[in-house]
């Protein structure tokens, strides 16, 4: 009788079974950067159906896995190697687990017999990035791969999506693979909330005489939304929502809509929000918008429709809570809801819409140079179609953004809001052209946040990506300026050097334009948006409104 020789070859290793469980999982991208102790992964990458992405820098690859997160709910994946490579992610997972994007990070580590030893790129990477994610282990052993990796997806995809961290060490990614692929896994659905709640609750909504549902980041989802619309258009309840709500209300229900809140206390629909008796929060999260900025000191009953609990805050602490599945609870409230006839909200309302259509006017013949951002706001309004994408970066030109563009789709327009992250929209633009093919993409910075991800340029020009960047340019980080003239009336380490964006995109092989005048605005995104490839558009910006920012702007101080 012979012997049976098992070869290397044929047997199945720690990184092939990682592998095979993302497959498993549905992954279609892994986003990264190679390194030595976790090349094995990046090798086994090459026989499997996965499209392996090479970033210019770690951090940008989370912020497109989360892009891909945030638009198809299906957790992005990022590969890095160890020390520095999985130190570059802390920025990226944190801005994940803040706003509700699920993510699967996998570092390399270096093997366990020198985990704890003072050599090259060896630390607890684990314990550095379990502040800003879900979930952050371990695979301990051959054993527990398969294990480890399903739960990441789990709690990445469930409740408040978020950020996980799987620490792969190079030994057990190069050794035998042990057990069976557990993956696919799906998101944990936990049913409507608690029938006696969500009665209790419509009894508070039907006994109401001002309340205002606002909506959050999680209202966003797709079920979410349109349960929402489902419980607007029968209620009639009047609307306010965070940036990250954008795109929930339909043009339908636009009629209900005060506007968008956020960072400021200076808006239309805060004033709505102020006048509310009682206040119904849908996938809202204080990191959006803080409880002290909107309901400080106000006796006025809160209920929480949320897939989590809320955390109790002196200014926020709801008197009922509904948790679990939110579009399940919605279904299930709107049953019990009576039909509103709107009186003062509704003139408010209208007066609101009007203010809108003030504005409209006024951004129109806004002519001057360099152009005002409500000029660029309104010309972009025109453009934002519903098979546009737009992401926009942090600066005072994403204010201006979440306050006068509107959006009739949700997650259409991405915004980042709960770490308010320098750098997130070139990669965002870069993940939408990739999950969202068949769309025009275009991505907004200011030229201070642009070099925070400028090096992604490449990245986008390498997988020919259809997508337009917009750079705003004033030569400082204003946000922060006109922030530190209102406090102490002069500003402190916010300017620097131009850039030459056409002169930059030409040397990534990228085609390079420049705006002057507002009347070059839309042809010159026209011409852009039909051109294959990523496109870097430059265009100088004026300010000098920015500082009316934060005490309220209206027709009538405009200059």
């Amino acid at each position: 009788m012979g012997t049976t020789t098992v070869t290397k070859a044929a047997v199945r290793t720690g990184a092939r079974l990682l592998v095979d469980s993302l497959e498993a999982q549905g992954v279609k991208h892994i986003f990264g950067i190679p390194g030595a102790k976790i090349d094995s992964v990046f090798d086994t990458l090459l026989d499997s159906s996965i499209q392996t992405i090479v970033c210019r820098h770690e951090q940008n690859a989370a912020f497109i896995a989360g892009g891909i997160g945030r638009m198809t709910g299906k957790a992005g994946v990022v590969l890095v190697t160890s020390g520095p490579g999985v130190a570059n992610l802390a920025t990226g997972l944190a801005t994940a687990t803040s706003e509700g994007d699920p993510i699967v990070a996998i570092g390399g580590a270096v093997p366990l017999e020198r985990a704890l030893k003072q050599v090259h790129q060896s630390m607890d990477q684990v314990a550095l990035l379990r502040p800003v994610t879900k979930f952050s282990a371990e695979i301990e052993s051959a054993d527990t791969i398969n294990e480890v990796v399903a739960n990441a997806f789990r709690i990445a995809e469930s409740g408040r999506p978020g950020a996980a961290y799987i620490n792969a060490r190079q030994d057990i990614m190069v050794g035998e693979g042990h057990g069976e692929v557990l993956t696919p896994v799906s998101p944990t659905n936990s049913g409507a909330a608690d029938t006696f709640a969500i009665a209790e609750a419509a009894e508070l909504i039907n006994g109401a005489e001002r309340p205002v549902v606002l909506l959050g980041l999680l209202a966003s989802q797709p079920e979410n939304t349109k349960a929402v619309r489902k419980l607007l258009g029968k209620a009639r309840l009047p609307v306010v929502g965070t940036y990250q709500a954008a795109g929930v209300v339909s043009r339908e229900l636009s009629d209900l809509y005060g506007g968008r809140i956020g960072l400021f206390h200076t808006q239309p629909a805060d004033k709505l929000l102020d006048g509310a008796d009682l206040v119904v929060t849908v996938g809202y999260d204080p990191v959006e918008y803080e409880p002290s900025l909107w309901n400080k000191g106000l006796n006025r009953k809160l209920i929480h429709i949320d897939a989590v609990s809320s955390d109790i805050d002196r200014d926020y602490h709801p008197q009922i809570q509904l948790i679990g599945d939110i579009a399940a609870t919605l279904d299930a409230l709107s049953g019990e809801l009576k039909v509103r006839t709107l009186t003062s909200e509704l003139a408010f309302l209208k007066e609101i819409a009007l203010e809108r259509e003030e504005f409209a006017k006024k951004a129109a013949d806004m002519n001057g140079t360099p152009v005002h951002p409500l000029r660029l706001v309104h010309e972009l309004q025109k453009l934002l179609t519903d098979d546009t994408t737009l992401c926009s970066d942090m600066g005072s030109f994403h204010i201006w953004l979440a306050r006068y563009l509107y959006s009739f789709r949700a997650r259409q327009v991405l915004i980042t809001n709960g770490q308010q992250t320098l750098g997130v929209a070139l990669p965002w633009a870069i993940a939408a052209s990739l999950v969202r093919p068949n769309e025009k993409v275009i991505s907004l910075s200011g030229d201070g946040g642009f070099l925070f991800s400028a090096m992604e340029l490449e990245t986008a020009v390498r997988l020919k990506c259809n997508l337009v960047h917009i750079v705003w340019i004033d030569g400082s980080y204003d946000m922060v300026r006109f922030q530190q003239m209102s406090k102490y009336g002069r500003a402190a380490a916010v300017d620097f050097g131009p850039v030459d964006v056409v002169k930059y995109a030409e040397a990534f092989g990228a085609h390079g334009m420049h705006i002057q005048t507002p009347d070059e605005i839309v042809p010159t995104l026209k011409r852009a948006l039909a051109l294959q490839g990523p496109v870097l558009i430059g265009i100088p910006v004026d300010y000098r409104d920015n500082l009316k920012l934060t005490t309220g702007l209206h027709p009538d101080v405009l200059v």
